[in-house]
């Protein structure tokens, strides 16, 4: 790979074995140069101008803005800089241009992902991911009971001392694969995906299933294209934390071209010639996916002979 996929090779120190010291943690709050990075309902704060950047709040702001402690989570350290994960979603919206000012506002990441730096654009996934987790599991999968943050949010407990399950942060791996036959590659497109955008095809991994068995069987199930796992290769992965995936990109080759899409999972599929992809068309009628998606990393390499 020439360089990390969007939202990937941040290189923090996650410092995961010492999550569990309260005074280790503690003393990364303290520190000047602490930085916490806000989440407001799955959004990210970012600052607008020529080109966007992720604004990270000083640590007294977790005091300041009137926090639950348990919201915020230690995501590690880097180049002297220690980053914290903190959640704002109990601020009403009309409130957030007093709080964060007028000059900034959260957004939806995959909106700005690829116009920001890479390193900001993961610190930023990073948080939204894990947020995201803690927000849908303030209860215990066991019994039903609240659960409370733990190691430093990476860990939530259940309340219930006879049950005291311990829950970590999911992550649900989805193959995403670039499907080729020669010199064309297959993309389908679904109903709610915006005018012309094509994409490669992809799907959960379900429990029992090898990756290279899941790509053969989404290939399958969603066009009627036959595929060998033996003939899967790997490519790279991406974190997608939309809402908490990680994405295992592969290249795989087609036994042939027939087709037999699945109309409820792709409103369309075809074969598209490299000559075609790399032509230039009418947006609203064909185009592919966002440049800060692996689907889209997965096609332009294979269309400059890199894959």
């Amino acid at each position: 790979m020439r360089i990390p996929n969007f939202y990937s090779g941040l290189g923090l120190a996650r410092h995961s074995e010492r999550r569990r010291d309260a005074a280790f943690i503690d003393a990364h709050v303290a520190g000047t140069m602490a930085r916490v990075v806000p989440v407001w309902r799955g959004r990210n704060l970012v600052a607008h101008g020529d080109r966007p950047r992720a604004l990270f709040l000083e640590a007294r702001a977790i005091e300041a803005l009137g926090t639950d402690p348990s919201l915020v989570v230690f995501l590690g350290a880097k180049d002297g800089a220690s980053y914290f994960a903190l959640d704002v979603s109990g601020h009403e919206e009309h409130m957030l241009p007093t709080l964060f000012g007028a000059e900034a506002s959260f957004v939806d990441l995959r909106a700005v992902g690829a116009l920001l730096d890479r390193a900001e654009g993961a610190l930023l996934a990073y948080a939204r991911g894990i947020m995201h987790w803690h927000a849908r599991h303030r209860h215990c999968g066991v019994c039903g009971a609240p659960t409370r943050a733990e190691a430093a949010g990476h860990v939530r407990r259940c309340t219930d001392a006879s049950c005291n399950a311990e829950h970590f942060p999911r992550t649900d791996p989805a193959v995403i694969m670039l499907v080729t036959s020669g010199d064309h590659a297959l993309l389908g497109r679904q109903r709610v995906w915006p005018a012309g955008m094509h994409s490669t095809l992809a799907g959960f991994v379900e429990p029992g299933e090898s990756l290279e068995e899941a790509v053969a069987r989404e290939v399958m199930e969603e066009a009627g294209v036959a595929v060998r796992p033996e003939d899967v290769c790997y490519h790279s992965s991406q974190p997608w934390p939309f809402p908490g995936s990680i994405m295992l990109g592969f290249h795989v080759e087609a036994r042939d071209r027939s087709l037999s899409v699945d109309a409820e999972e792709l409103e369309t599929a075809g074969w598209f010639s490299r000559e075609f992809l790399l032509a230039a068309h009418d947006p609203e009628v064909f185009r592919l996916p966002r440049p800060d998606s692996i689907a889209r990393r997965l096609i332009e390499d294979w269309l400059q002979g890199l894959a």
